[in-house]
């Protein structure tokens, strides 16, 4: 008796963890706006997928190890909500928020990071999406700007004049 009721729970908890799992997966949403949300554009992790991807690996000063980071520009993200304006602001799903001038978003960087060394990224581990840059390949991008933008568990992107 004690078997099988150690095996139904092992199963029904692996059922919460994948059900979790799959529910996470399906909740990973950008949100991209203009004009204070009167135009949205909301993108799931296949719509990011199929946009311009890039990857590089680099350190960080949030992770122990070097990193490879796969997204898509955020060029390209904001190309695809068809937003303008002049001020981003990028914003976590804790309502952290930072801005920055969209004339400084260059053609391939910053990324949204959808994946880190391959996986995607649980909230617990930075994701869904993270801005990060190729830290290593440019000290413009080792400054404290820099680093104040690399904003993790994003969820919002909004523009505006």
């Amino acid at each position: 008796m004690l078997n099988r009721f150690t095996c139904l729970s092992a199963a029904t908890g692996l059922l919460g963890l994948f059900a979790t799992s799959v529910l996470a997966q399906e909740g990973m949403i950008l949100q991209v706006s203009a004009d204070g949300g009167a135009q949205q554009t909301d993108l799931n992790l296949e719509a990011l997928d199929a946009l311009p991807q890039v990857e590089f690996t680099t350190t960080t000063i949030w992770t122990d190890d070097p990193v490879t980071f796969s997204g898509v520009p955020l060029s390209d993200i904001l190309e695809a909500g068809d937003v303008d304006g002049t001020t981003l602001t990028m914003t976590a799903l804790n309502d952290y928020a930072v801005e920055m001038p969209v004339a400084e978003i260059g053609d391939m960087y910053p990324i949204i990071a959808t994946r880190m060394d391959g996986q995607t990224m649980s909230v617990r581990d930075k994701g869904p999406f993270w801005v990060v840059y190729p830290y290593d390949s440019d000290p413009d991008f080792q400054t404290e700007t820099i680093y104040s933008r690399s904003i993790w568990q994003l969820n919002r992107l909004s523009v505006m004049d």
